[in-house]
């Protein structure tokens, strides 16, 4: 009798589990990412810009890493800082997933920013950040394959020109196409968690 007792709790807490277990697979809601989703991802023409020591910088050299993909400028007021705590932010948040990701800020204003001035002014977010300048001509081509829209605005003060510029952070997949844009005023923790979620799903192909 004892043993049927313990038998008829066995099949009981199995019964229930498995049944957890089904209404959970079941009812789960799929993710729902904060970025917009760029469906099938487009192929990024590969670049090459130069950072800080005359080093040049490839997008390929980023292959099989996610690419966290932002345009702003060293004298940014404002959207470009925020930015880049954000991203600071998000890299404290993944941890070790971060080295899965390459952070990249390549300029909008080529006129000012030399290679060494934005890998400099990138490396006071994090010293693992990469910052990017060009020429004109190069950046353009860049600019132009991936909609961004750079315009100087004169400010009427002695601090010069401003820049108005599209504030959406890109990512690439590890094989370097567009997969999504984040729009500017993304939270650390709503862009950790979507990167999170591509990181996975990059891994189960």
């Amino acid at each position: 009798m004892i043993k049927k007792n313990q038998y008829y709790l066995l099949f009981i807490l199995t019964a229930v589990v498995g049944l957890t277990i089904l209404v959970e697979f079941v009812f789960r809601k799929p993710y729902s990412f904060h970025g917009t989703a760029i469906t099938p991802p487009l192929p990024v023409t590969d670049f090459a810009l130069q950072t800080a020591n005359d080093e040049t910088f490839r997008l390929s050299d980023a292959k099989g890493k996610l690419v966290l993909l932002f345009f702003g400028y060293t004298s940014c007021p404002d959207v470009c800082p925020v930015t880049l705590a954000t991203f600071k932010q998000v890299h404290e948040r993944l941890g070790e997933e971060a080295q899965k990701i390459a952070f990249v800020m390549i300029t909008a204003d080529p006129d000012r920013d030399t290679p060494g001035k934005v890998a400099a002014y990138v490396e006071r977010f994090n010293p693992e950040f990469i910052g990017l300048s060009g020429s004109v001509a190069d950046l353009e081509l860049i600019w132009d394959e991936l909609g961004v829209f750079v315009e100087k605005q004169d400010s009427g003060s002695a601090a010069g020109y401003l820049v108005s510029h599209t504030a959406s952070v890109y990512v690439l997949d590890p094989n370097g196409s567009l997969l999504m844009t984040l729009p500017y005023g993304t939270t650390a923790i709503d862009m950790a968690d979507d990167l999170t979620q591509l990181l996975k799903q990059s891994q189960q192909k």
